[in-house]
């Protein structure tokens, strides 16, 4: 029960959630509470304008994926943990497994494999019922990297974490079965901060090694490079909405964490 609030409740307080049930209210009271319909069309408005332009979203999403940069020489290891969000089963008429905009997990966690960085690769991902059919993401995600090349006694499947906190509990399970005491942490920049607090509360000793940069220092600069782009900036975009929801939804996510203990 506890899974499923925690993804449907706060949609509601997201953006493009937030815009649709104040738009709502404003159809029910059009005519008989004006000002409260006013009020409502005002709130929708803003919410997806300030919410929707680059200056506002591209920060938000910094101030996650900024908190954990990469080491120029990322250390070695005895595992590397790769959590899942990173593929789409092969269902019809996909031909095979394909990776999502996380996918640069996968593709990072297979160069430090080849890097020698660690002699092991921990896949963490089951897959809600309700949220797509097809196997575990562990196993799609072990699928694609025995296609390039990751041999497949190198890789160890958890396929039951269903959310982050699993993701901890059950890797923790595994490095203890098998006497590791330290990992490599594999998971996208914006999705670390809470990922490693996390680990480090299982007790786990985590070097962090995010991937899947959305926003990067040239895309800081082109926000204000010209006064054109500074202006063009402001205007309500999908992908910045996007960027913006996710950012947002780390932070519900921290937060929601910390009221269970788990941060």
């Amino acid at each position: 029960m506890f899974l499923y609030l925690s993804k449907l409740l706060p949609l509601f307080f997201y953006p493009l959630g937030l815009a649709s049930v104040s738009l709502i209210v404003a159809l029910i009271t059009l005519w008989k509470r004006p000002r409260i319909a006013a009020a409502a069309i005002a709130l929708a408005l803003i919410s997806l304008l300030v919410c929707s332009n680059a200056w506002v979203a591209k920060s938000l999403v910094r101030s996650l994926e900024w908190q954990n940069l990469p080491a120029a020489q990322i250390p070695n290891a005895e595992a590397i943990v790769v959590l899942g969000g990173a593929t789409k089963s092969a269902s019809f008429p996909r031909p095979t497994v394909d990776l999502s905009e996380s996918g640069d997990r996968v593709i990072y966690a297979a160069q430090l494999y080849r890097q020698k960085k660690a002699p092991l690769v921990i896949l963490s991902g089951g897959r809600i019922d309700w949220r797509g059919s097809g196997a575990p993401e562990s196993a799609d995600m072990a699928q694609i990297l025995t296609s390039i090349g990751v041999p497949s006694e190198a890789l160890v499947q958890d396929p039951d974490s269903l959310n982050t906190y699993e993701n901890a509990v059950n890797v923790k399970k595994i490095v203890e079965t098998r006497g590791i005491r330290q990992v490599l942490l594999v998971t996208s920049a914006m999705h670390m901060p809470r990922s490693l607090k996390i680990f480090q509360r299982q007790g786990i000793d985590v070097i962090p090694a995010p991937t899947d940069f959305l926003v990067s220092q040239s895309d800081l600069q082109e926000l204000s490079s010209t006064p054109k782009a500074a202006i063009l900036n402001l205007l309500p975009d999908s992908n910045n909405l996007q960027l913006f929801t996710n950012a947002l939804k780390e932070y519900v996510g921290s937060f929601v964490y910390r009221l269970r203990g788990w941060l």
